[in-house]
């Protein structure tokens, strides 16, 4: 299985789109230095399972289905862009006072569970890229796509993880920055522009 695959291409390609700057990168760094590294790391596990939720759509060929309606995924598109835009009016507008370490923590996942859940690019990546990369020659296409697409996921939450670590030791240093109005401001404008570079995108680009 997989014996005619482009490896060093797929790993290239997926290594450039991990790398890229782009919603999960920036919401990631911006939580965590606001959040602590636990609500990180949390917010990692979300992302994957809201990618993993993508994958088995892909695998079954649901996604497939999806991406041919427009209108379904134009929704999804508009969908991820307002879920962006709610992130920014609820950090502007927590002060930081009360909540638990467990709540802060499962509402980080919930986050990343719902915001990639929502997210066409990840539903374009499995549908789009990964297909370009099996070959019905090397054995069942199902197994092929879930093969490619775990890799795509341990890729993915490597590079996440990294990111949260690297922030958390930023975080650190800027504790009482973090509950600030400056950081609420910054936290929040940084989503507003995600929400706007998303809005830019054609769905589903």
């Amino acid at each position: 299985m997989l014996s005619s695959l482009d490896w060093a291409g797929f790993l290239f390609a997926i290594a450039v789109i991990e790398l890229t700057p782009g919603p999960n990168m920036g919401w990631l760094a911006a939580l965590t230095l606001r959040e602590g590294r636990k609500a990180g790391l949390a917010a990692v596990a979300g992302i994957a399972s809201g990618l993993s939720l993508q994958l088995l759509a892909a695998v079954t060929g649901l996604t497939a289905l999806i991406a041919s309606a427009p209108a379904v995924l134009t929704g999804l598109h508009w969908a991820g862009v307002a879920f962006m835009l709610y992130l920014a009016a609820d950090a502007l507008l927590d002060t930081g006072g009360g909540g638990a370490a467990n709540g802060t923590q499962d509402r980080g996942f919930r986050r990343g569970f719902i915001a990639n859940v929502l997210n066409p690019k990840a539903l374009a990546f499995y549908v789009l890229l990964i297909s370009q990369f099996v070959n019905p020659e090397d054995g069942p296409v199902w197994l092929q796509s879930l093969v490619l697409g775990m890799i795509h996921l341990m890729v993915a939450t490597l590079v996440h993880g990294g990111i949260v670590l690297l922030a958390s030791r930023m975080g650190a240093r800027l504790e009482r920055w973090r509950t600030s109005m400056a950081a609420r401001l910054t936290f929040a404008s940084l989503l507003v522009g995600i929400a706007i570079w998303l809005a830019l995108m054609p769905p589903g680009g």
